[in-house]
């Protein structure tokens, strides 16, 4: 039985509220008191506001994940240094919790990804979102010129040495199928021959669950995010096929779990 699925005592109950609340006041009292601040000077003096967003986007979420660490010590990680040493890629990894994207996005500076175009209309959120650069999910009414520009500007951005992650579609369970990896992720691979990295992320669940509102911090758990292999266009042989490159990927989700339901979200 896994740590999130014993009967919590009234004071593991009481540490998960605690950290829970201190991790809500990070989120709020980090961005009033200090990072708006920055966010205001790196928007009236950076020429590159992009990347400038995105470097701030990092340090906010690396103090949180530091935060989470330290309050919830049960929880070891093991995250693979190569994960950190990427430049350049496209990164795909599966999906299991909340806490995924704001982890990759504490280990790499220079990030993008595709964000629900809802959030787009967020007071405050849906500004930093559309400064940063990040793409939306649809292409319908005023993101088609938006996701057009986007993906024109990101062979720069890869040149630059920044990561587009992504997760494959759909929710955070254990039944969804594997053939649901978003096929325009590897249009934008095959246009810039970028590499594609494989990754794959376990035990963020247990530490957040999907649908619950508490961190799960007393349990015993291990955390592990690992590179599976980076698939890399030959130049000798031209540029891999949108459907090669989305079978290299699914195949290397496959091979490195052997089933499909924990492959992806």
């Amino acid at each position: 039985m896994s740590g999130s699925s014993r009967k919590k005592t009234l004071v593991q109950w009481l540490v998960d509220g605690v950290v829970t609340l201190v991790c809500w006041l990070y989120f709020l009292f980090a961005f009033l008191l200090f990072f708006w601040i920055c966010y205001l000077a790196a928007y009236l003096f950076t020429a590159d506001r992009e990347r400038s967003f995105q470097y701030l986007n990092h340090c906010f979420f690396k103090g949180f994940l530091a935060l989470l660490r330290v309050m919830a010590p049960a929880h070891r990680w093991k995250i693979d240094r190569r994960v950190g040493e990427i430049r350049g890629s496209i990164i795909v990894c599966n999906h299991l919790s909340y806490l995924d994207p704001l982890l990759f996005l504490s280990l790499l500076s220079q990030n993008k990804t595709i964000v629900k175009t809802k959030f787009f209309s967020a007071p405050v959120f849906g500004l930093l979102l559309d400064i940063s650069g990040y793409l939306p999910s649809t292409t319908e009414g005023r993101f088609a010129g938006m996701m057009i520009e986007r993906v024109e500007g990101m062979g720069k951005f890869f040149e630059g040495g920044g990561n587009l992650f992504v997760f494959p579609e759909g929710t955070r369970n254990s039944g969804a199928s594997v053939e649901r990896l978003h096929k325009g992720v590897f249009k934008i691979a095959r246009m810039y021959q970028c590499p594609v990295e494989v990754l794959r992320i376990s035990g963020t669940d247990t530490l957040f669950t999907p649908g619950h509102f508490f961190f799960n911090t007393t349990c015993r758990n291990r955390i592990d995010l690992q590179s599976i292999t980076t698939i890399q266009s030959d130049p000798a042989q031209g540029k891999m096929t949108v459907s090669t490159l989305h079978q290299k990927v699914r195949d290397a989700f496959l091979q490195h779990t052997g089933s499909v339901e924990q492959v992806v979200v």
